[in-house]
């Protein structure tokens, strides 16, 4: 029986390519038109230890992983021992009988085994033991019955840079995985996939998404020291380099990273550094010196589980009150908080021009689960022709000439922004220090002047506040439950909420996007009408509930929150909803 909404897991080693074979596989139903959600799970190590990607696959829009796997492609025995009390009965499991998995133990439980020789298919072909992932999704398309040329395409495109002779073999291999199913199993799976007809769509995570967005924006300059999970965004941005006029800087650590990215964005270059909270703990004095000089950077903090070293491929959300405090004192700041791949898009142009506009740094936050998850989405979420860019007040060369007198970086101005000159016009030199400092950027310890100059640059921020964006509100506007939520909860919560609303229940939520300057007025409205609110994050301590609080005196009425490294799902969440209104 075809399903609108299907699960699979392929679960392995480091080392197996389960990683790439659960994208590619992904790549490959969004070809047959149907919309997917993958979701990697990895250790932090290179080698060995159990990994798995899960895949859901539908035919209405998807927006988080979730619910019981109805096949388990297993590379390694641990694999099955893992997975299958999650597998429902009529779900089956694929795997090489070389390993020692429990037949019985499944079919009592009603779950359907394949035993598949995967290694022997592939030695048969002349593959290597690198080249059972190939007949492992090949097995799994015989199974569910999905059209192969769909597969085969994107085995084609993942090893043609490797030569012709690669991607034949691969595709002999799967081919041969796929011919031994149907002859073996013919058509005991109940569980089909049939391809569908839908629009081109991408399938692309929340990394790829935001260096789309940076790259529209007119970034220039990417610094960073790689550390899970925003390592994707300087490899991506690096290997795009020539083709769009970027340098991009593996840097000796994370102070040299956001060091480089303020020089360049001092000296008219859209910049950025990306890291993770561990690195962004070592770039918070120099954070301060953008602050102090007023210059615009755009970091992206792609949060994991601390503190310390913590869990290094995990996700949580509990960074959110560090970032908009960091570094010592009060100066202006950005902050945004995207919840999915096409607000990733809209965020990395949007904080490109906010750290122009208000001449500060902005600050992306994501987290493992929104940087790596991968969803299919149309094309046009991504228009390039819409993406504007705004440098701010920055002055011309007319207007350098035109001055009389001596140009005053730091002038004070009604708005707290001062008109913005780059270095190499012979009337635009001035200091650029990180002690106080008067107009013209001289360094100064006057009380007066240092009290004017904090009020000028925290005008800033009262300027901004206005141009943040309220929160969306997705659901029954006659909720009797209200979810609150910011960043990557809300495709989790957005599932939830459907699945409350089709049983009869009446939820809505409530996600922020922009957090810093807290829109407080913006969020006020929508939560005024909200009868009973539950806030759902992934940290310790509902760190947005207390935000909420101190800036709207709104106190939640319940709390679900995950911190054990994994994202929160919309079982999880529906699963652990307050007895009182379960």
């Amino acid at each position: 029986m075809p399903l609108n909404d299907m699960t699979f897991i392929i679960g392995g080693e480091a080392g197996q390519g389960v990683e790439s074979s659960g994208a590619g596989f992904c790549k490959a139903l969004a070809r047959g038109g149907l919309h997917v959600f993958g979701l990697p799970d990895y250790r932090s190590r290179i080698r060995g230890g159990h990994n798995f990607f899960q895949i859901r696959a539908g035919t209405r829009p998807l927006y988080s992983h979730g619910g019981p796997p109805h096949l388990l492609m297993a590379l390694t025995e641990e694999a099955v021992l893992r997975h299958r009390e999650d597998i429902p009965a009529g779900g089956g499991v694929l795997y090489d009988p070389e390993h020692a998995v429990d037949a019985g133990w499944l079919k009592a439980r009603g779950i359907l085994a394949f035993p598949v020789p995967l290694g022997k298919i592939v030695k048969d072909a002349g593959g290597t033991r690198a080249m059972v992932n190939t007949a492992a999704l090949g097995a799994a398309t015989g199974l569910t019955g999905y059209d192969f040329s769909k597969v085969a395409s994107v085995i084609e495109d993942n090893f043609r840079r490797k030569g012709q002779d690669v991607v034949d073999l691969n595709l002999k291999i799967a081919q041969a995985a796929l011919d031994y199913v149907r002859t073996t199993f013919a058509s005991s799976f109940d569980y089909r996939l049939e391809p569908v007809s839908g629009p081109p769509r991408m399938v692309i995570n929340g990394n790829q998404a935001f260096c789309l967005g940076a790259l529209a924006a007119g970034c220039k300059f990417v610094a960073a020291y790689p550390m899970t999970p925003s390592t994707t965004i300087i490899e991506f941005m690096s290997a795009r380099a020539a083709r769009y006029g970027i340098v991009t800087k593996h840097t000796e650590d994370e102070i040299a990273a956001v060091c480089m990215a303020i020089g360049a964005g001092h000296a008219g270059v859209r910049a950025m550094a990306s890291t993770s909270g561990g690195g962004f703990s070592l770039m918070v004095e120099a954070l301060g010196l953008a602050g102090m000089t007023e210059t615009p950077v755009v970091i992206v903090e792609a949060q994991r589980p601390g503190p310390s070293t913590g869990l290094a491929t995990r996700t949580e959300q509990g960074d959110l009150l560090f970032l908009l405090h960091a570094s010592q004192g009060e100066f202006p700041r950005i902050v945004l908080a995207p919840g999915t791949v096409e607000q990733c898009y809209e965020a990395g142009i949007r904080a490109f021009n906010l750290a122009e506009r208000y001449q500060t740094p902005a600050i992306v936050i994501s987290d493992e689960f929104l940087a790596g998850a991968i969803r299919s989405v149309e094309k046009e979420a991504f228009d390039l022709s819409e993406a504007t860019i705004d440098r701010g007040q920055i002055l011309s060369d007319a207007e350098l000439d035109a001055l009389d007198g001596p140009y005053r970086r730091y002038q004070f101005t009604g708005s707290g922004i001062s008109p913005r000159a780059i270095p190499g016009h012979p009337k635009a030199v001035y200091s650029a220090t990180s002690d106080e400092h008067d107009e013209e950027g001289h360094i100064t310890e006057e009380a007066d002047i240092r009290t004017r100059m904090v009020e000028k640059r925290m005008r800033k921020l009262e300027a901004a506040r206005q141009e943040m964006r309220a929160p969306e509100t997705y659901g029954s506007p006659e909720a009797d439950i209200t979810f609150l939520a910011w960043g990557s909860t809300y495709g989790p919560l957005r599932e939830a909420v459907d699945v409350l609303n089709r049983s009869g229940r009446k939820a809505n939520l409530v996600h922020l996007v922009d957090i810093w300057p807290f829109p407080g007025e913006k969020v006020v409205a929508p939560l005024s009408r909200a009868k009973y609110i539950v806030d759902v994050e992934s940290n310790y301590s509902g760190q947005m509930a207390s935000l909420l609080r101190m800036h709207t005196g709104i106190v939640v009425n319940a709390r679900i929150l995950k911190y054990d490294g994994r994202a929160l799902s919309p079982d999880y969440i529906l699963a652990h909803l307050p007895e009182e209104v379960k």
